[in-house]
């Protein structure tokens, strides 16, 4: 059974490398399930993330061949609720980071799990992998984003189908309908996640924060505001010291070195 007291050290494990940080959700005696533990960790590691200039890109992960099975059910019986205020499920759900985070998927991420995945800008999965909501089947509602979320991800048929069937997609499936972006051999998921994130992390960091912000918020622009609003956001990249580095290393034929400001 969960337990409220767990530290969130013991939950979720994270490893720095090359300005990437990986995030791995460690209970795999429980097939990572999401508990308070859990939640207070990937939180505490993704305002890491932000708040290195060091650190360019998060993957998140779940050791044992399980990304995630969802909320800890036992834990949630017994007092244990894996939500962070103003953050939602798992530290992520409500409040993703400002830098960009990957998901490593192999074996299942379902219920919270998969709600965990759509939070994240991309996804690399292994071809065994299972992705889906099967809240229904419990007698619960996919209430951590995928409910909300999904229909606009995905055709809402398709969505409804997930959401009221609670039966899980392949990871193929998943890639087909634009929910995951690379499937790779099983085992293989956080290796292709961190050769994605190596790729996102060359870029100069202000921009590529920036662009994620305007990317995420723009559907909820009008067509009257989204130039103005756009603009405003822009601003500070095009007059910052890495913009004016990305023009003179393009012009020096060599790799720019990006300073965060």
């Amino acid at each position: 059974m969960s337990d409220p007291a767990e530290p969130a050290a013991a939950a979720v494990r994270t490893q720095e490398r090359d300005g990437v940080l990986v995030i791995t959700i460690d209970r795999p005696e429980a097939r990572n399930a999401i508990n308070g533990a859990v939640a207070r960790g990937v939180a505490d590691a993704l305002d890491r993330l932000d708040d290195s200039g060091g650190l360019r890109v998060g993957v998140l992960t779940g050791a044992g061949g399980v990304f995630s099975s969802g909320m800890d059910l036992k834990g949630f019986l017994a007092g244990d609720v894996p939500v962070i205020a103003g953050r939602g499920l798992g530290g992520l759900t409500e409040r993703p980071p400002r830098k960009p985070l990957i998901a490593a998927v192999e074996g299942y991420a379902v219920a919270g799990g998969f709600e965990l995945v759509l939070a994240c800008d991309l996804v690399v999965a292994g071809e065994g992998a299972r992705l889906g909501v099967p809240e229904v089947k419990r007698g619960l509602v996919a209430g951590a984003g995928a409910a909300v979320h999904l229909p606009q991800r995905i055709p809402p048929a398709i969505a409804l189908e997930m959401l009221l069937t609670g039966d899980p997609i392949t990871a193929g499936r998943a890639a087909e309908l634009g929910l995951v972006n690379r499937v790779v051999p099983d085992g293989t998921a956080l290796d292709g996640a961190l050769e994605l994130a190596a790729a996102v992390a060359a870029n100069g960091p202000l921009a590529v924060a920036v662009t994620k912000q305007i990317a995420l918020a723009a559907p909820d622009w009008s067509h009257a505001e989204r130039w103005t609003r756009q603009g405003g956001l822009m601003g500070p990249v095009f007059s910052s010291e890495d913009a004016q580095e990305g023009a003179r290393a393009f012009a020096e034929k060599r790799p720019p070195v990006w300073k965060g400001r």
